[in-house]
């Protein structure tokens, strides 16, 4: 099951992690390392400042630095993904703006929230990425994650696509993902352009057998996670599977245990970026399940802990 419509982003673009100091500072220097890792792993692009990224954790000013900087430096090697969330739509669209000016190729937006309460009905988010699309001429992938805790049906999304210029990608991470593609690849058709998958690949191949044409994983390990896209793409499903078996303990270590953090000690532990440490008050991994982590990335050898060496 496919979508017909030519796709003009597909493949896996993993999330871009913000390596900080020990002292919580940007490491700019850090920054560029892991982004010339992740284009030599084989990402066909780059997603930056999202929930992965620690978004949560940036200052404006500091979100500015980082496109600036990630972009110049990316320099057109790859397509990058610029996440522009905020609850307000004037707010995201001035950010999104600002990002399609310094070189964005796309942009990701979730639906407006904030906090455990604070959401909106389906006539305002119909309006908000209206608005946002109305501000921009690049495409726009409606993240739709658990995170936000605004419920999107695979019929909502498929009226946007349907209505709204340039929604046309959708990272789908809520349960269920794979019958939800299907359902939006039904209902949108041609008007779904990108059919997603996310949540760091845990439901990859089932997504892939659903439809899906690209997915946004972790940073740490795009050699492994591309060879099992590649697979499905050109119709081996049997090494797509094999593929997949072989790495999901890795996925499953990041998906359940580490979180965004996985990234960063891969890199770390590997010497591409200086200090994994996140923003506080995020806690640091437990030094056991940082253990186990690497422990099963060394069974799989990937390019991450010997880019640097």
């Amino acid at each position: 099951m496919t979508t017909t419509r030519p796709a003009r982003f597909r493949g896996i673009f993993p999330v871009v992690p913000t390596p900080f100091t020990e002292s919580g500072e940007l490491d700019l220097a850090s920054q560029k390392r892991c982004v010339d890792f992740m284009i030599d792993a084989g990402s066909d692009g780059l997603c930056i400042l999202a929930n992965f990224s620690e978004q949560f954790l940036l200052s404006d000013d500091e979100r500015e630095v980082l496109t600036r900087t990630v972009l110049e430096h990316v320099a057109g090697r790859v397509p990058v993904i610029v996440t522009t969330t905020h609850f307000s739509t004037t707010v995201c669209a001035e950010r999104s703006r600002r990002a399609q000016a310094m070189g964005a190729a796309m942009l990701m937006v979730m639906p407006p929230y904030h906090g455990a309460t604070f959401r909106v009905p389906e006539p305002q988010i119909h309006a908000f990425y209206a608005r946002l699309s109305d501000a921009v001429d690049i495409p726009i992938m409606v993240q739709d994650a658990p995170a936000a805790g605004t419920p999107l049906s695979a019929a909502f999304l498929a009226k946007m696509a349907r209505e709204i210029e340039h929604v046309a990608y959708f990272k789908i991470e809520t349960a269920g993902a794979a019958s939800k593609l299907r359902e939006l690849i039904r209902l949108g058709g041609d008007a779904v352009e990108g059919p997603w998958d996310g949540e760091e690949a845990i439901t990859l191949l089932p997504d892939l057998d659903a439809g899906a044409t690209g997915s946004m994983t972790g940073g740490g390990y795009p050699d492994g996670i591309r060879p099992i896209i590649e697979a499905h793409r050109a119709g081996d499903r049997d090494q797509a599977f094999a593929l997949y078996q072989r790495w999901l303990p890795l996925i499953n270590q990041e998906n359940r245990q580490s979180g965004f953090l996985a990234a960063k000690a891969l890199m770390k532990e590997g010497g591409v970026i200086a200090c994994e440490a996140p923003r506080h008050p995020w806690p640091e991994m437990h030094p056991e399940t940082r253990k186990g982590l690497i422990e099963t990335a060394r069974r799989l050898d990937p390019l991450v802990l010997r880019w640097a060496r």
